[in-house]
């Protein structure tokens, strides 16, 4: 199996260059990769001393890291930092502009093994994490041959995933290649024993740890500030046209409110056409002047929307009707109780059940479902202890960062 894994990643390469002179976003992930390690050997040779590489799929992930990365840097301040990405719309967000603890981005090369050998041969890490999933065989492969250590955090299995199906086997070398897993939760504990991995601990979900960070110091906002005054606001994060079409009659519904939407799709287009279905005064941010009187404000930018959160007397995150829920622990960190779709699978999005059960995360599967959730959140005594819940959910989860990096250091004496 091995084998023919090498014969469809080198055949791949081919592929991937045919089929991008018909698609952007394939032009785009091989555009990236070209120089890389160029690129790579250039940072090293400026940067020679002790590294670690952290490997994440997109910006989620990375998020997921953040708190890790922190925490690693604390305790090591001249450590460097180098993450790698695999989705270009995740290094094209943060490799824009520097980021707090990280020296380093680069696109991990295509799963070839020759590739791998020169990537892990220029970067030379102490350790190594992937975050969550995005298990790439040869370069786990190259950096074992090495003896370097390396980690999975965030892990969060379930019963579909490739590890359990025809190809568990030939997935599952890749769990058992770590040297320790970190998981998010219980259940991801129980499947790694049931197929015989036991070198793994209950650290918890990061995001936790990423979403205090953020509501402790989020950006300051006067001018939405001065807009919101002493009105509620909702704040709708990740918008789809599905979320909207249960939204729009309740924003009309609402004149008093101030509606703050951030979209999926950053185009005018949707943003247009949900105005011309609002009865209220809107505007898009990028057109907005403080202080216009506006009911509804569209965020037409990127990088805005987890320090809106703040102003949310109730968040609305969309995504669970289209192709996945969103974030909803960022408001959640705010103290800020949720509304969200009705999620397709359960397994995929733990947090949405368990906020449910927490009692600070509603779900809601029609319009009707969401004008009587949001009527009880109206209600004062109901929404006061949907907040003391969300707080209580969310600092019961926090200090994953730091149970990993006390384990890692732990490891790392005892060799």
């Amino acid at each position: 199996m091995n084998l023919l894994y090498r014969l469809i990643i080198f055949l791949m390469t081919g592929v991937l260059n045919i089929l991008s002179h018909f698609s952007g976003k394939l032009r785009q992930f091989l555009s990236g990769r070209k120089s890389l390690f160029e690129r790579l050997e250039n940072f090293k040779s400026h940067n020679s001393g002790p590294l670690v590489w952290f490997h994440v799929a997109s910006l989620g992930e990375y998020e997921q890291a953040r708190p890790v990365i922190a925490a690693l840097k604390a305790s090591r301040p001249k450590l460097t930092v180098v993450v790698s990405f695999f989705s270009p719309s995740g290094y094209d967000h943060v490799a824009k502009k520097s980021q707090p603890n990280v020296d380093f981005f680069t696109y991990l090369p295509l799963d070839r093994k020759s590739y791998a050998a020169r990537f892990v041969g220029i970067l030379t890490p102490e350790f190594v994490f992937f975050v969550k999933y995005d298990l790439w065989l040869h370069h786990i492969q190259a950096l074992k041959k090495r003896g370097i250590p390396v980690f999975l955090i965030s892990a969060s299995l379930r019963e579909d995933q490739p590890y359990f199906g025809v190809l568990g086997s030939f997935f599952r070398q890749n769990l058992f290649a770590m040297d320790w897993i970190f998981t998010q939760n219980e259940k991801s504990l129980n499947l790694l024993a049931s197929m015989g991995y036991t070198d793994a601990s209950l650290a918890g979900d990061t995001r936790f740890d990423r979403v205090a960070a953020t509501a402790a110091a989020p950006s300051v906002l006067p001018d939405i500030a001065s807009w919101v005054g002493g009105k509620p606001a909702v704040v709708v994060g990740s918008a789809w046209d599905e979320d909207m079409q249960l939204l729009i009659p309740l924003i009309n519904s609402r004149p008093d409110y101030c509606w703050i939407i951030a979209p999926h799709d950053l185009s005018p287009e949707p943003m247009d056409r949900w105005a011309s279905q609002i009865r209220l005064e809107s505007r898009r941010f990028s057109h907005w002047k403080s202080p216009e009187a506006t009911a509804v404000l569209f965020i037409d930018n990127i990088g805005m929307l987890s320090s809106l959160y703040q102003f949310a007397k109730v968040a609305y995150v969309g995504g669970a009707f289209g192709k996945g829920l969103h974030n909803i622990l960022e408001p959640m960190g705010f103290g800020v109780p949720v509304l969200f779709g009705k999620v397709k699978k359960d397994s995929k999005f733990p947090e949405a059940a368990q906020s449910q059960i927490e009692g600070c995360g509603f779900s809601v599967e029609d319009e009707k479902a969401l004008f009587q959730q949001f009527l009880k959140l109206e209600n004062p005594e109901n929404y006061q202890n949907a907040v003391e819940a969300t707080k209580k959910w969310v600092k019961s989860n926090l200090g994953a960062a730091d149970r990993i990096i006390e384990k890692v250091s732990q490891m790392s004496l005892n060799t």
